[in-house]
């Protein structure tokens, strides 16, 4: 329920967070100085480590301090990246690397009040058996309680804090980017521009690139006040935006497109900003779709291309009338935010898009143009000759209900199973939020879930593939949704959203706006159902796992909605766990299953049967544990989807 969570998030400004320079704008990278250091030779390598060596000239004898500077993502590191202090000889061993994989590496001096960079080089780790790769492992050591580094100065080391309804896909240059509601603890990133940018090679560590879009795009004040116009009001010239949840995708080699949402918190009536006292009963004014279109992602550089679509209604042109703040029979039908952008194997692009009120709906969009494939109508009245804005594809609710606590999906095409999928978004974010999913053969539906129920019927769909939980140890996580589904283009599918902390972590009142990005592991079921991994990826070596591994203690959290827990917005609380045994002898010892129920491994397909349920396993971090270490967990579905397991191994 975006609204209501972002103006909770603008009450943060008392935190006294301001807008200031990154220190690294008042380093001075100077050539000039006297003093210079020569590119790093690697001496020696292994599969986790590098040790390079420079030299200084010049003026030496005012060095202060000398080291090196090393990055896997940034390609020019400096002292705010990952950096070693230099030996006499100006060498130093860097270790806890990955094995067969590039680090870019510079040296650095200090000296004559300035630092001074040599050239960088690309130094790749040596190759070793996955054997070796498991036991030297590194678990990422970032504190999720990111608070002491929130503020905009300290961007350079979010790493993955500050992210909201995170997009992610993998460009040619061998990088996943990662785009964003504009959403950040304590309004960090206010005035520093819209849908923000980070990159990774591994999905582990992330480098901040900062705002693609700086200035809102004038055509939206424009269209807004034409619609207005035309339905005989005044202009509004000051509208109140804001920016949610870009959708971005690849569409061929040199061309990506990013369909942004704008949403226009201004009463309709009158014009006047979206608050309580300001209320003339009417509903608050239009979101717009936009598009922009890069051909190079790592220039952070985009090209607005326009409007799209906007916030439609079938109440007619002057239907916008409310009653009171508790009557939620809304004004739009289609509400403009929240696309999602997909193209068929036949070449066919569409976008879905929608949010909380009627539905979702599904459009044809001109592959060339990026715009609608048809010209739409009036956003008025979008029914009487056939919708231009799109097809209901999906909705939760009585038909009568235009308020129905679904938004956020996301659809991608899985060439592996034939189907596309709507990952959906359900209730509140500041803890009942909750992924479903559904499938189609085709993008514009029928999409139906596990049940075989079409999700045009307004039941709430199943399976869930992420929900509010704790594992044992941990404050566990909230607001887990509104997620961005990508591929590696080698069949590895990942699931992205941020999730919370609950209220009051530590003391903290404001605990539940820290907002951390989460990726995590897709396996999916022999029936073509995708399962979402418990536990954060961590990009641990997938070493085979052997049947004695899984003896022992299990921690089991099931998502299986009850009276006390339906995941509603009213009585949404965490799933926790509960401890289960897998035994020597076969059996299970557990309160969920019973004590006699029988387990076996499917080493192959890396499958642990529990009675008639399956749970799709992998080596993967536990981040709970201190420090952080591998284990096993695993997903699966139980019967018709109606109950989600997730499993973790802990002892």
């Amino acid at each position: 329920m975006k609204k209501i969570s972002y103006f909770l998030i603008s009450l943060f400004t008392a935190f006294g967070f301001t807008a200031c320079t990154d220190g690294l704008d008042n380093i001075e990278y100077s050539s000039d100085s006297g003093i210079t250091a020569s590119a790093p030779v690697v001496s020696e390598k292994t599969g986790f480590s590098l040790t390079v060596t420079s030299s200084a000239s010049g003026d030496v004898n005012n060095v202060v301090k000398k080291g090196f500077c090393y990055s896997l993502n940034v390609q020019n590191p400096t002292i705010k990246d990952n950096v070693l202090d230099a030996d006499e000889n100006f060498s130093v061993t860097i270790s806890g690397l990955k094995s067969n994989t590039p680090y870019y590496v510079r040296a650095y001096i200090y000296g004559n009040s300035r630092y001074i960079y040599s050239e960088t080089i690309t130094a790749t780790t040596a190759d070793v058996s996955l054997e070796e790769q498991l036991e030297n492992y590194v678990a990422p050591d970032y504190d999720d309680n990111y608070t002491s580094i929130a503020t905009w100065d300290m961007r350079r080391q979010w790493n993955l804090a500050n992210v909201h309804d995170p997009s992610v896909f993998k460009a040619e240059d061998g990088y996943y980017y990662m785009y964003q509601t504009d959403a950040s603890y304590g309004n960090a990133h206010e005035g520093h521009g819209h849908f923000h940018c980070r990159r990774s090679k591994d999905l582990v560590e992330w480098e901040y690139l900062g705002a693609t879009m700086l200035d809102t795009p004038e055509w939206v004040k424009t269209k807004l006040n034409e619609y207005r116009s035309e339905m005989g009001l005044e202009p509004i010239e000051t509208p109140a935006y804001g920016y949610w949840a870009p959708v971005v995708r690849k569409v061929r080699d040199g061309l990506y497109r990013m369909y942004y949402s704008i949403v226009v918190d201004n009463y309709i009536k009158t014009g006047a900003a979206n608050t309580e006292s300001n209320f003339d009963n009417s509903w608050t004014e239009r979101a717009f779709i936009g598009l922009m279109e890069t051909s190079d992602p790592a220039s952070n550089v985009w090209e607005d291309k326009g409007m799209v679509v906007c916030s439609s209604s079938d109440k007619e042109m002057n239907g916008w009338g409310r009653t009171g703040l508790s009557d939620w029979n809304a004004y739009f039908y289609f509400n403009a935010i929240d696309p999602t952008y997909v193209i068929t194997e036949s070449g066919e692009h569409w976008m879905i898009y929608g949010s909380w009120h009627s539905g979702f709906a599904a459009v044809q969009i001109n592959p060339e143009t990026g715009k609608t494939q048809t010209e739409l109508s009036k956003p008025w009245d979008i029914f009487n000759n056939g919708s231009t804005y799109g097809k209901l594809v999906a909705k939760r609710g009585d038909s009568r209900n235009r308020w129905q606590g679904s938004e956020g999906p996301d659809v991608i095409y899985n060439p592996q199973t034939g189907y596309y999928y709507m990952f959906i978004a359900y209730g509140q974010l500041a803890v009942a939020y909750n992924t479903r999913v559904v499938r189609s053969k085709n993008p514009d539906g029928p999409y139906v879930d596990m049940k075989g129920k079409q999700a045009t019927s307004g039941e709430d769909m199943y399976p869930a593939v992420t929900a509010p939980y704790k594992f044992s140890g941990s404050y566990g996580w909230v607001g887990i949704s509104h997620c961005g589904i990508f591929d590696d283009g080698n069949g590895n599918w990942f699931y992205t959203s941020q999730g919370r902390f609950p209220a009051n972590v530590g003391g903290n009142e404001y605990s539940n706006s820290i907002m951390m990005g989460h990726v995590r592991s897709i396996r999916w079921t022999e029936d073509g159902w995708p399962i979402v991994m418990p536990e954060r990826y961590g990009a641990v070596p997938q070493l085979a796992i052997s049947p004695s591994e899984l003896v022992g203690n299990w921690e089991l959290i099931q998502f299986k909605p009850t009276r006390d827990n339906s995941t509603n917005d009213s009585n949404a609380t965490q799933y926790a766990s509960k401890v289960i045994t897998l035994g020597e002898d076969g059996k299970v010892t557990s309160e969920a299953w019973g004590n006699d129920v029988a387990w076996s491994f499917d080493a192959e397909n890396n499958v642990i049967s529990i009675g008639t349920n399956k749970i799709y396993i992998q080596r993967e971090v536990d981040w709970e544990a201190s420090p952080r270490k591998t284990t096993i967990v695993g997903g699966g579905y139980e019967g018709d989807g109606s109950i989600t397991n997730w499993m973790k191994k802990v002892q």
